[in-house]
């Protein structure tokens, strides 16, 4: 690891007046900037270390429920209101990582967080996100965890986050210092600029999460399909908000994870569900539209019914 300036903050202010500054990076838990660090994949002149700011805790408000940045994943996990209100939201931060890593985890760390895809990882290989204009080793290397869905000829990795795929099904809103930003519209395609990987300018914070509380978002369920019990990222994962009346689906929200540069969300599925009554046809029919368009590789083209049928589970 290089050598690095390291400061901690405790004031807002302060922390945005360094890190205004170029090579300046936040960091909370550092569960994942210090382990690219150490792999040589980041280089940083200056860590702002964040955790003595005010922005942890999580609130009731009026028709939704902020969630602080500096919010561990587990106390969140854990929140009576999260685990009544968005089940969804609390079985995927349960699903990700370990307890001890969810312990120090943040929530704005965790929506942060880089690629698990071992080319970016190794330092030593070419990597279009990590080295721009190097390659994408990838595409025709070992691509088992790799995107079917949302790639481009310069990357296929896709995003590890458990979290992000539940506030995307969730309709979230990401609070920075600055605005607001959609979840939906957080993080950036790979295109020909998979380096860039958020919306977030340079020394932009994170302070909050907004999770719409909805009757739809208290009828939700995450699934998740992983090689080991924990420890592990999604080969595939579903979170699925699905109102019934009467036996035909009146509301849907469907967000994928495992298979795509970006937490997945396919309006045509949910098109497909929405008006039918929940059966065999309309599963079948919501599979089948997400995975059109998709382009599986060597390895991975296993995820195309692996994803189907983890839908076919979550919706039974």
């Amino acid at each position: 690891m290089d050598d690095f300036l390291y400061t901690r903050a405790d004031r807002p202010e302060t922390a945005l007046r360094l890190a205004a500054q170029p090579g300046v990076r936040f960091i909370a838990g550092g569960t994942d900037v210090l382990n690219l660090m150490k792999d040589g994949v980041e280089h940083h002149d200056h860590l702002v270390d964040i955790n003595a700011l005010p922005l942890s805790g999580v609130r009731d408000a009026d028709g939704r429920i902020e969630l602080g940045a500096l919010s561990r994943m587990s106390d969140v996990a854990g929140n009576p209101a999260v685990r009544d209100r968005m089940p969804v939201l609390s079985q995927a931060l349960l699903a990700a990582a370990s307890p001890q890593v969810r312990n120090m985890a943040s929530l704005g760390g965790n929506l942060m967080q880089r690629t698990r895809c071992w080319y970016f990882r190794d330092a030593s290989m070419p990597c279009n996100k990590r080295q721009p204009g190097s390659g994408c080793s990838a595409i025709r290397g070992q691509n088992r965890w790799h995107a079917i869905l949302g790639g481009s000829d310069h990357c296929i990795a896709v995003h590890p986050s458990d979290l992000a795929v539940a506030l995307t099904a969730l309709d979230a809103t990401v609070v920075t210092h600055q605005r607001r930003i959609a979840i939906a519209d957080f993080y950036l395609p790979p295109g020909a600029t998979p380096h860039l990987e958020t919306v977030l300018r340079q020394g932009e914070l994170i302070t909050r999460i907004d999770v719409p509380v909805t009757p739809l978002a208290k009828i939700s369920r995450y699934l998740k399909v992983r090689d080991r019990a924990t420890f592990e990222f999604a080969v595939v994962s579903v979170a699925a908000l699905v109102r019934l009346d009467d036996g035909v689906v009146h509301e849907a929200r469907l967000a994928f994870g495992g298979i795509a540069p970006q937490p997945w969300r396919s309006p045509a599925v949910e098109r497909a569900l929405i008006g039918r009554p929940l059966d065999e046809a309309s599963i079948k029919a919501a599979g089948e539209a997400l995975v059109r368009g998709a382009v599986p590789r060597e390895h991975n083209a296993f995820k195309v019914s692996l994803v189907q049928r983890a839908l076919a589970e979550v919706l039974s």
